[in-house]
């Protein structure tokens, strides 16, 4: 029996079923920000995956963005490569699609399959940090394997 708490089994399974290897870490500090699991992990904030949730503006089409942690995501590019203008929805549509609550948003685990991008920065290392379905939980993972598995397509964010 597992000690993590529910969102990062079900976190756990999606990887386990995807043929993902990964060990979530539950960290006594918040990993909620960027800067704050980087501080935790051990490593440089452009090494962390941020899991950003937006929707097409005319579509309402949902995109998951993976961002490296250095970055902004470029609302007017992203709105280029995608065909519209996005924009940020509120915290409960983004716990109702996902399942998990801003702060703990991982890349993979959701209730339903959504459109993914990843920035093309996070593969310049042999592997990141992702958030594991709380704000003090995360994984390790080598990102080309994390964009293999989530079906993403590389973006530029910056």
């Amino acid at each position: 029996m597992s000690d993590l708490p529910a969102a990062c089994l079900r976190v756990q399974a999606a990887a386990e079923t995807a043929g993902l290897a990964i060990r979530i870490v539950v960290r006594a500090e918040a990993t909620r920000t960027a800067e704050e699991a980087a501080a935790a992990c051990g490593c440089g904030v452009a090494q962390i995956v941020k899991s950003l949730v937006f929707v097409g503006k005319q579509s309402g089409k949902p995109w998951l963005l993976l961002v490296s942690g250095a970055n902004r995501v470029d609302e007017k590019g992203a709105a280029r490569h995608l065909g519209e203008p996005l924009k940020r929805p509120d915290a409960a549509f983004v716990r109702e699609l996902t399942g998990y609550a801003i702060g703990g948003i991982p890349p993979i685990g959701h209730p339903i399959d959504i459109a993914t991008c990843i920035d093309p920065d996070l593969m310049g290392f042999p592997t990141v940090w992702a958030a594991a379905g709380t704000p003090n939980a995360v994984f390790e993972v080598d990102p080309r394997a994390l964009a293999a598995t989530t079906k993403a397509t590389l973006m530029p964010m910056a």
